[in-house]
């Protein structure tokens, strides 16, 4: 008896576990482009080549050395916020798409924005105070990050 009720509990936390919901994209994060680039300054899209998964979501890299060094310390290179726009998390609490050529690094975070139809989010989260965005976002990505 008291191994079955251990068995119905485990069965029962194991269906309520939950997983952040990842922007993936073309199946990859960033949209494909290399996460270890972008703290060099470049936006640049990753090769089939040189992929991993990490936490269930893949990436791809330009060269073996930034697959390499996102597999010493994944963490690091991760976006925020899943992958999705940083300035919509922290303004309405929405997961939106981005445009992976907009991103920006801050406190060696990266942080990636929607750009199109005119609207250039990281304008905004640059013309505001982006310590208080960041705030904001950090609370809001809490309560939505494991919504699809």
């Amino acid at each position: 008896m008291k191994s079955l009720f251990l068995l119905l509990l485990l069965s029962t936390s194991l269906s309520f576990s939950q997983t952040t919901d990842y922007n993936t994209k073309k199946g990859f994060a960033a949209n494909g482009y290399d996460v270890v680039a972008y703290f060099s300054n470049q936006a640049l899209e990753g090769n089939n080549i040189y992929k991993t998964t990490y936490d269930a979501v893949e990436y791809k890299f330009v060269s073996k050395e930034n697959l390499n060094t996102f597999k010493e310390n994944p963490k690091k290179f991760i976006p925020q916020y899943g992958g999705y726009c940083a300035y919509a998390i922290a303004s309405k609490a929405h997961k939106v798409a981005i445009n992976p050529k907009t991103f920006e690094i801050k406190n060696g975070k990266l942080y990636l924005f929607y750009n199109a139809w005119g609207t250039n989010t990281l304008e905004l989260w640059q013309k505001e105070n982006n310590d208080t965005l960041i705030e904001k976002a950090d609370k809001n990505w809490e309560l939505i990050k494991f919504k699809k």
